[in-house]
């Protein structure tokens, strides 16, 4: 339709305004939304600039991979992972999970309200404490070794004296010891279930990645130390209150993980529900973490954690295979090149714990996608959702 009809043309002219008004308008991450807390705007699919019928497609599929791997009542735990030192939940809820453009929720399905364990994404939450000790001034340098600021023996012999806090942070500490009941040396099937290891010579710290949850209980308690207050009140004051998170979510320790700090009694938290405990929170809690890191460390006009840590926290160890600080990479194994999720970019990372629970977090589409109890490969369910971005 030329200019010159148009303007010969005053109907026509009308129909072509007509249609303008009607395109749906596009929002975009230019100025970033924030949601209040008990409060998150659900966007048409076609207003954060995707297809609304492939993201249903998408959504569709994750609704039928229902994880077989991880019982309801959590009856296999102990076959699992081995002797138990802390408490599960009666039950979970089934596979459900939400997806957020430009911080938006375009997509939900399940019961994301329900706050269950997300064993390894506890994980990455403490590698976040640790961005804040560091930037609080905690903590110097995070190549310092940790024996400069902890003296409760955890650090005392020639094995574990080197050990830096990055080694922590990179899973490659080779911290040598035991801890609430268990040996790092993961050796035994009572203890440790179908994750029992052989016995194998330690190597030096910062030389060799083993992800090994007793060593991160470890770095937790040594977080504790540093602090002088319970861990889980840190997450909540530091991390979970500023991001407006629901107040269904608890961190619960072990009963025998108690610590004295300056003479008082301190529960430590572990990095995960390997034993029991750990990190119980629901899917909208576990977006608005994603979200947190989508924006760089940002929520509304506070700065959570640096954008600097978020950029250090999520780039390659030189000994892990894609893993940053406690976070999983999608820049391809250190020996194959093989990428974690060969249909997402390079730049996407996530937080993953057993079950399958994931955050997964793509800052070139503003985009994160948290998926929770599913026998799928996140791959799988990302493709989808990437297809639906126009």
């Amino acid at each position: 339709m030329t200019r010159s009809f148009l303007r010969h043309c005053p109907y026509a002219l009308f129909l072509t305004v007509l249609v303008a008004c009607h395109r749906p308008a596009t929002i975009s991450s230019s100025t970033p939304y924030f949601p209040a807390k008990g409060n998150w705007t659900h966007l048409a699919p076609e207003k954060a600039g995707m297809d609304a019928g492939l993201l249903n497609e998408a959504v569709a599929f994750a609704k039928t991979q229902e994880t077989t791997q991880m019982p309801r009542d959590f009856s296999t735990q102990e076959e699992i992972f081995g002797k138990m030192l802390g408490p599960m939940p009666a039950s979970r809820a089934t596979t459900n999970g939400v997806i957020l453009r430009h911080g938006y929720i375009v997509a939900e399905w399940g019961d994301t309200q329900q706050p269950d364990p997300t064993y390894s994404v506890a994980k990455s939450v403490l590698s976040t404490v640790l961005g804040i000790t560091i930037e609080r001034g905690m903590i110097p340098d995070i190549h310092d070794p940790v024996a400069k600021l902890i003296h409760d023996g955890g650090y005392d012999s020639e094995q574990n004296r080197a050990i830096t806090w990055e080694n922590h942070a990179q899973q490659a500490s080779e911290w040598e010891g035991e801890l609430w009941g268990k040996n790092s040396d993961f050796v035994g099937k009572e203890a440790f279930g179908k994750g029992e290891r052989k016995p194998r010579t330690l190597q030096k710290p910062g030389s060799y990645y083993e992800y090994n949850d007793v060593r991160i209980n470890r770095f937790a308690l040594s977080l504790l130390r540093l602090w002088k207050k319970p861990i889980p009140n840190v997450v909540r004051d530091e991390l979970m209150n500023p991001i407006g998170a629901s107040d269904t979510w608890r961190y619960i320790t072990y009963p025998n993980a108690v610590a004295d700090v300056d003479g008082k009694q301190m529960p430590s938290v572990s990095g995960g529900t390997r034993w029991g405990g750990g990190l119980w929170i629901n899917a909208l809690d576990e977006a608005r973490f994603g979200y947190l890191f989508l924006r760089q460390g940002q929520w509304k006009n506070k700065q959570i954690v640096s954008a600097d840590w978020v950029r250090k926290a999520t780039t390659p160890s030189p000994v892990g295979p894609d893993y940053g600080y406690l976070w999983w990479l999608n820049t391809g194994t250190s020996t194959t090149g093989k990428k974690a999720w060969p249909d997402a970019p390079a730049t996407s990372y996530a937080a993953l714990g057993a079950g399958s629970n994931t955050i997964w977090i793509d800052p070139e589409h503003d985009i994160v996608i948290v998926w929770r109890w599913h026998n799928g490969s996140p791959n799988e369910l990302i493709k989808r959702v990437l297809s639906a971005v126009k």
